[in-house]
């Protein structure tokens, strides 16, 4: 489950993790485990709202 310092909504939390990550963050581990958060409860959230992690681009789209 996600903090609930983290959105809800899907897509703003992907606007939010995607500007954390190119703000702050060289990875979504990295951000994971300075934020104790689990990727998967990040993934699963975006993932069912159609988006998907991309480490090339260290974004989700």
């Amino acid at each position: 489950m996600l903090p609930d310092t983290f959105p809800k909504d899907p897509f703003m939390l992907m606007s939010f993790v995607n500007m954390k990550l190119r703000d702050e963050y060289a990875s979504l581990d990295e951000l994971c485990a300075s934020m104790d958060v689990d990727r998967a409860d990040i993934e699963v959230q975006l993932w069912g709202a159609g988006f998907e992690y991309s480490p090339e681009n260290n974004k989700f789209w």
